[in-house]
């Protein structure tokens, strides 16, 4: 190998990366280091990462404490087979999420990423029906959906480009209208025709992240909710991207007056240190799986599922996460985005803006349809990388979701940015 070579170069050579296209998006930043809400690359030049490295950083990058926590478990276990044996770092994660998470979750099952926590959870409702003896199968879904890239996660999925060379082998799916004060009526009428039929609804609270920030008001979901519990519907929310704060509460959950039967965890789950899922359920569907019949058994494992260290670090970031000072943070930059949110609408090119805790999104004004392949896609993401800001468009929606330490003036300073970007991008 030629040590003179970049990194990037190197990588160019022997690797393949997630949603990139090399002969479009060129060779890949080389990252060498990460403090705080900063990314210093290869060649010297900074980037604020202004999207928590796809929405898992919480607390900014290289956090001494989630370190420190990580290198004390090194020297104890590093892993072991979670199949018949444990250790109380799962066990003692298991029981601080169940504590913060609505109070019917009883269980935690872990795994090692979002699309697995969510395939565990339709696997779960399935296979509930299945264990009581009642035969359930149609799954609902919303429409513009996106609960990851396994199979059973893309068919709960929006068909789109992204599915469509896996089309004939993905599972047959409802999708409903996104509930609101017109659609609410006619999805009543749908489910309740079908309601013998039906084994679980999955949903993203609030916000559908990659379908663009979409977001729908609490109210309209808790009615929704509540009627499919009126049909013994199973609920599965999937908070892999809306938990941890990112709303401006603990999780969406808090926002809604119906409990789910199942909920989804992931992202921010280790404050972006290590990968790993958890899917919690209740005590009935647990209870479902319990028997002296082992085919009745939940059979689904991950080779690292529950990595101690894993654990550790999501047990490290709960305590940054609850702690008064990260809550104020939280509040902070929720207030700073409604106040920007305000600043700029009406502006000729915001098409729509949105926000809701950490979160904020602008629909860029375009001729082309609103999606992911939207030409000013990429003028906009080379404009903010040339201003140092890490933003990663959906199509031409761009949006903020950044580390809770992020500072008053770093924030000024993305604004100003989307200020200047309003007047020239577009």
């Amino acid at each position: 190998m030629n040590h003179e070579t970049t990194l990037s170069q190197r990588d160019v050579a022997a690797v393949w990366h997630p949603y990139s296209q090399l002969p479009i998006d060129g060779p890949p930043i080389a990252i060498v280091e990460g403090k705080g809400v900063y990314l210093y690359a290869e060649d010297g030049r900074s980037y604020i990462d202004a999207i928590s490295s796809w929405w898992v950083n919480l607390h900014g990058h290289a956090h001494p404490y989630i370190a420190e926590q990580l290198y004390k478990q090194l020297h104890k276990l590093e892993h072991v087979i979670f199949a018949g044996f444990t250790h109380s770092p799962a066990i003692e994660l298991a029981e601080r999420l169940l504590s913060i998470l609505p109070d019917n979750q009883r269980k935690i099952f872990y795994s090692d990423n979002g699309s697995t926590a969510v395939e565990i959870a339709l696997k779960m409702c399935l296979q509930y029906w299945h264990n009581t003896g009642q035969c359930k199968k149609k799954i609902i879904a919303l429409k513009d959906a996106y609960h990851g890239d396994t199979f059973g996660t893309m068919s709960v999925s929006a068909r789109s480009n992204w599915t469509k060379p896996f089309e004939n082998y993905l599972f047959e799916v409802i999708f409903l209208e996104v509930p609101n004060e017109l659609s609410l009526k006619t999805i009543k009428e749908k489910l309740y025709a079908i309601r013998q039929e039906v084994a679980c609804f999955i949903y993203e609270p609030l916000v559908q992240g990659s379908a663009g920030m979409k977001m729908y008001e609490a109210s309209h979901l808790s009615e929704l909710l509540c009627f499919c519990k009126e049909l013994g519907i199973l609920l599965i929310q999937d908070e892999v991207f809306t938990g941890f704060g990112r709303t401006g509460k603990l999780f969406a959950a808090d926002y809604l007056h119906t409990q789910p039967d199942i909920m989804c965890l992931s992202k921010g789950l280790t404050g972006g240190t290590l990968p790993l899922g958890v899917t919690s359920c209740t005590e009935p569907i647990y209870h479902a799986f319990l028997s002296n019949d082992r085919t009745k058994t939940l059979f689904h494992g991950h080779s690292y599922t529950a990595n101690p260290l894993a654990c550790v670090a999501a047990l490290a970031s709960l305590d940054l996460l609850l702690k008064e000072e990260t809550q104020l943070c939280i509040q902070r930059i929720t207030t700073r985005h409604i106040d920007f949110a305000r600043s700029i609408r009406g502006h000729r090119n915001v098409q729509t803006i949105r926000f809701l805790g950490t979160i904020l999104a602008i629909e860029w004004r375009s001729d082309d349809v609103t999606n992911y392949f939207n030409p000013l896609r990429d003028q906009l993401y080379d404009y903010f990388l040339q201003k140092g800001i890490l933003m990663r468009p959906l199509g031409n929606v761009i949006y903020l979701l950044p580390p809770y330490c992020i500072k008053d003036e770093e924030l000024d300073y993305i604004y100003a940015t989307i200020r200047l970007a309003l007047e020239e991008v577009g």
